[in-house]
């Protein structure tokens, strides 16, 4: 019998904390209760992460409007190193996974002391073949989510990691749309079908729309992994807050997946246990349209279907009619032969 499929279910953190442990700490608070396999977070040293004159996205300046570059508003984002290991120590105290996505090597190597199940690395750093090679050294494993990616773009740092040490197996592959927020044209769900093709172990979705809908249908289209932003207040200043989900919203993703994951079932089609006391509730039987006499031909006069389905299946309609009744029938009586 086929077991009910998991999915891994990823409540981004980010940078929602707004450079605050105590929120953070919160934050996993926050996931645990909510059911999420992991919590992530972002771990970067601003000064390795960007130049001075750096510019920042659109939505980051609409969202996060205080200070002209990127380099002025991550800082103010940046936790510390001890900051991670207390977020990993509060993780293992409510039982959820911890998860942080290094954007630099120095950011990496510190993470590599807290144990994590798995390595994220994020769109934009797809094309960084150092950080690839890095992580793909440590021969975990690793999520590698692929927005602003052309087909070959993804390949190509898949390939990074496998020829550094990584198996092809150890790697998921998640789509995504690099939009905060993503609007649901810009989507393409189905990509991650072709994304499947690249042979890695499974496929699945970082969703940065807004709602609860399309992660649960891109679960429903086979994602093995669900990566979502979310936050304690979207009304916080910042840049991801507007495009993240709030606590109850998370707590109904995580159930909606688990709902979802239950209906998926296996790809044989067979009467179920459920729906199995409804057949003949449901079903028809031959019956007697009329009083009928014995030694009288069955037709389609003197016959007729009705509920319950308990008698001679309708399908044996062309066996019975043309022959005779061996005794009298009463209206509604089930015909026997």
């Amino acid at each position: 019998m086929k077991t009910t499929p998991h999915t891994i279910i990823i409540a981004e953190a980010g940078v929602n904390h707004n450079g605050s442990l105590q929120r953070a700490l919160e934050m996993v608070d926050c996931a645990a209760r909510a059911g999420a396999d992991y919590v992530k977070f972002q771990t970067f040293h601003t000064k390795s992460l960007v130049t001075s004159s750096a510019p920042k996205a659109e939505y980051q300046k609409h969202n996060a409007p205080e200070g002209d570059t990127q380099l002025s508003m991550l800082k103010a984002l940046e936790l510390s190193d001890t900051d991670f290991k207390a977020l990993s120590d509060r993780c293992r105290e409510r039982g959820i996974g911890f998860m942080s996505t290094p954007f630099d090597i120095e950011a990496a190597d510190m993470l590599s002391s807290l144990d994590m199940d798995y390595w994220k690395i994020p769109s934009g750093e797809i094309t960084n073949l150092p950080l690839l090679r890095h992580i793909g050294k440590m021969q975990e494993r690793v999520i590698l989510s692929t927005g602003m990616c052309t087909l070959d773009e993804v390949d190509t740092a898949v390939n990074a990691l496998v020829e550094a040490g990584t198996p092809r197996r150890n790697i998921i592959l998640l789509h995504c749309t690099t939009q905060y927020p993503a609007p649901a044209e810009s989507v393409n769900l189905m990509a991650m079908n072709t994304l499947k093709t690249l042979g890695c172990h499974s496929v699945g979705y970082s969703d940065h729309t807004q709602g609860i809908s399309i992660p649960l249908a891109a679960v429903a289209l086979g994602a093995s992994v669900i990566e979502k932003h979310f936050t304690l207040d979207r009304n916080l200043p910042g840049p991801d807050h507007r495009a993240s989900i709030e606590p109850d919203e998370l707590k109904s993703m995580v159930d909606g997946i688990r709902q979802i994951e239950k209906a998926l079932g296996s790809s044989d089609k067979f009467v179920t246990d459920a729906e199995r006391p409804n057949i003949s509730i449901a079903r028809k039987s031959i019956v007697a349209a009329r009083e009928i006499k014995a030694g009288e031909v069955f037709s389609t006069d003197n016959l007729t279907t009705k509920r319950p389905g308990s008698g001679l299946s309708p399908m044996l309609w062309d066996s019975v009619i043309g022959t005779h009744a061996t005794h009298d029938y009463l209206p509604d009586q089930q015909i026997d032969l």
